[in-house]
């Protein structure tokens, strides 16, 4: 069954041509992805290694998550049939937040034990949360309203992850607000809890493909996104 431009705002089956534009659409949003967080991994990483900070390091290497998932997509759309790579894309999106998770969760909880060093505070950690919790927002908009239109759970996957960087950026925020303006350093490790708990959360939902194969997915082409085994008998799936 074609893709259908019901998320456009009219019914009916996509052209080839407003598919390709929507193609080219998610990998443009996928590179501005890149781009700014390969600007904000850089200033985060560094800013927590200074402060000595795991909240920050972790929203760190969620931005290098990010990164991955951008060029994930990028490596999707570059295929003749992106659909194809569906499944693949999830996967690999799932396996670096599990690998984030972890990280984020074991220094977490070693500070929380008392096993490392006071977190101090960081105006530049709190400047950069302030800009990404005004950024990402209308970022990740485009970005679901995209994947929707075109029926890629992999881009609305990665549209969430750009939400999910909104939320951490406020958590991470207050953690740091707190650490700096109260003293209260057991407010970094405990935002960075939160933010592997979020990211758990997010790896299982992409490794699960939730809607893969989903008849708005499909092309004129042929049926199969990627997923083997798992075929859809008539009637439509809701992402």
């Amino acid at each position: 069954m074609p893709t259908t431009a019901a998320n456009n705002g009219r019914l009916g089956p996509l052209s080839q041509q407003e598919r390709e534009q929507l193609r080219r659409r998610a990998r443009l949003l996928a590179g501005a992805s890149v781009a700014y967080n390969v600007v904000e991994a850089v200033i985060a990483i560094s800013a927590g290694l200074v402060a000595g900070s795991v909240a920050l390091i972790g929203f760190g290497l969620d931005s290098i998550v990010e990164i991955s998932s951008g060029l994930i997509i990028i490596w999707q759309f570059s295929h003749r049939l992106p659909e194809t790579r569906e499944r693949q894309a999830l996967r690999l999106m799932a396996i670096a937040f599990f690998g984030l998770a972890t990280y984020v969760a074991v220094e977490s909880v070693r500070s929380l034990l008392g096993n490392g060093a006071s977190p101090s505070s960081s105006p530049v950690g709190i400047v950069l949360a302030a800009v990404s919790l005004a950024v990402m927002p209308f970022l990740s908009w485009a970005q679901r309203r995209t994947g929707r239109a075109l029926g890629s759970n992999a881009v609305v996957a990665d549209g969430t992850q750009t939400l999910l960087c909104t939320y951490l950026s406020a958590v991470l925020l207050l953690g740091l607000v707190a650490n700096a303006t109260l003293g209260w350093g057991w407010a970094d490790p405990l935002a960075g809890l939160v933010i592997a708990a979020i990211a758990v959360r997010e790896g299982v939902q992409a490794w699960n493909g939730e809607g893969c194969c989903a008849p708005a997915a499909q092309t004129d082409q042929g049926s199969s996104c990627g997923c083997a085994g798992e075929t859809r008998a008539g009637g439509n799936h809701p992402n």
